[in-house]
């Protein structure tokens, strides 16, 4: 039984975008092939090393010349074949040993890949498959946010390698085009879109979906910059207006600041519309158990701080966003609620960042979902009041919790202790006493949605403030709360939508 040779496209450049299958097999292949240069870096091997296991073999495949100039009798292509059938005759020796062999490819393994080289050889041999990739086209204009072609346009796929004159006849003939491979042929490429009457038209896309990549117009690019993982696109031309994303130097780029609630335990409640705002972030700004909550992009930056810094984090959001970047500052639960969304709007309210737009997403509250886990305590009117004196005098909070207590209003009371804050719930709860039964309800929620979840209720009279910490919220009922316990132990409490008299 022979192994088994697979082609795997890893795509661009981001990690993230490797498929599942091209992972699984990563991880279960007997032997890892990959191409390199001299200097020995690979490219295809960075990209898929999330993936690889201990104990596996690895077979670098080293080009032996990068330019069209060799000693070699039958010159270049010579080189290089001979070059491939050494290389073939090394996976033909794993593959005899039965020994699956998987071939790193950047991209797709068939668009423009050294794979190819290796299948034309093997394939007639052993059993092959080819996992595909996104290709390098399909990441520049995802990265470009353009389409490529819509309804009966054409697209044509170029190798920068063609000759000036054939460069330009096809680009003056197509609707859209990528151009590929281009580094040292970079200035004869950006003739030809000249010569097509199209340069105004063209984008530039260097290393798609990496984080150091870049886009902007072509004619504005310095030939002496462009490296080998480059394109030359041009887009739909039916697109031309919508959805341009690359600015002409000497604009100011869009940048802008979304601010978002995950909710109170991140994905599992976190809305599409979040979603959608932390996958396109360049930047990520915020205290850091709540970064801690969204999965790593390799893309973007993250800057983490302390949970006391709010002015100091949203300013410097702001300015990030004030140079082009499109900037998300996370929350936990919802932005708006004791969270970092006024504080945003506060730093922004100054002239400096006028120009800075700033958008406010929702997210469920720690409120919600405490309450959800036993019902509608907070089902007709209710209050949220934060017990923490950090921001505003105790003298404040006790009037409010007298007024609302008095006023005979659900409470929501948020960070009712911390290592610092050890005696305010005491007397929080003393002073609801005053105007509610002992047998009133109170919800102690913990880590809701986390996985040390915990949820119980007691009586406001038996509030022990030694069991409740700042990961608690707290919701206490009204005069018409209804708490039952049910045969198997578990609580409902709810508040009535109707209020008597």
């Amino acid at each position: 039984m022979t192994g088994t040779l697979y082609g795997v496209g890893l795509g661009p450049g981001d990690p993230e975008l490797v498929t599942v299958k091209a992972a699984r097999l990563i991880g279960a292949a007997d032997v890892i092939a990959y191409h390199s240069a001299r200097h020995g870096r690979s490219i295809a091997r960075g990209v898929a090393a999330p993936y690889l296991r201990e104990g596996q073999i690895e077979e670098q495949l080293i080009y032996p010349l990068t330019v069209e100039t060799t000693d070699h009798p039958g010159g270049y292509a010579g080189a290089m074949a001979e070059f491939y059938e050494h290389a073939a005759a090394r996976l033909a020796a794993h593959l005899d040993a039965g020994r699956d062999v998987v071939v790193l490819a950047e991209g797709d393994p068939l668009f423009y890949g050294s794979y190819m080289h290796m299948h034309k050889r093997l394939c007639d041999r052993y059993p092959t498959e080819v996992v595909p990739g996104v290709t390098s086209v399909s990441a520049a204009a995802a990265v470009l946010g353009r389409p490529l072609v819509e309804g009966e346009e054409v697209l044509t796929v170029l190798p920068g390698t063609l000759s000036g004159e054939d460069l330009a006849e096809h680009l003056e003939r197509t609707d859209s085009a990528a151009v590929l491979k281009l580094g040292r042929t970079f200035g004869k490429v950006r003739d030809a879109f000249a010569a097509a009457g199209k340069l105004d038209r063209a984008l530039y896309v260097e290393r798609a979906t990496w984080s150091e990549g870049r886009a902007l117009p072509l004619s504005e690019v310095a030939p002496s910059t462009v490296p080998y993982f480059s394109l030359a696109l041009l887009p739909s031309p039916l697109n031309d207006g919508p959805g341009a994303v690359v600015e002409p130097s000497g604009a100011s780029p869009a940048g802008e600041v979304v601010v978002v609630g995950t909710g109170p335990a991140g994905r599992p409640w976190l809305t599409p519309e979040v979603q959608e705002a932390l996958s396109s972030a360049d930047d990520l700004v915020g205290y850091k158990t709540y970064l801690d909550r969204v999965p790593v992009n390799a893309r973007q930056r993250r800057h983490a701080s302390d949970n006391q810094v709010e002015a100091e984090r949203a300013a410097f959001a702001l300015d990030l966003a004030k140079r082009g970047r499109r900037v998300v500052v996370v929350s936990s639960g919802d932005p708006g609620v004791f969270a970092m969304a006024a504080a945003v709007l506060e730093v922004a309210a100054d002239p400096e960042w006028a120009s800075v737009p700033v958008r406010v997403l929702p997210g469920v509250t720690a409120a919600q979902a405490v309450a959800s886990r036993v019902g509608a305590p907070l089902g007709h009117d209710f209050c949220v009041i934060s017990l923490s004196d950090r921001l505003k005098p105790w003298s404040v909070i006790t009037d409010r919790l007298a007024a609302v207590a008095a006023a005979d209003l659900a409470i929501a009371i948020y960070n009712p202790a911390s290592r610092s804050r050890t005696w305010q719930l005491g007397e929080a709860r003393d002073l609801l006493l005053r105007h509610r039964s002992p047998d009133t309800p109170v919800v102690i929620g913990r880590d809701v949605g986390g996985p040390t979840e915990s949820v119980r209720v007691v009586r406001l009279v038996d509030l022990d403030p030694t069991t409740v910490d700042m990961r608690c919220l707290l919701l206490v009922g009204s005069s018409q709360t209804v708490h039952i316990t049910k045969p198997d132990g578990s609580s409902v409490v709810y508040t009535p939508r109707h209020y008597p008299g």
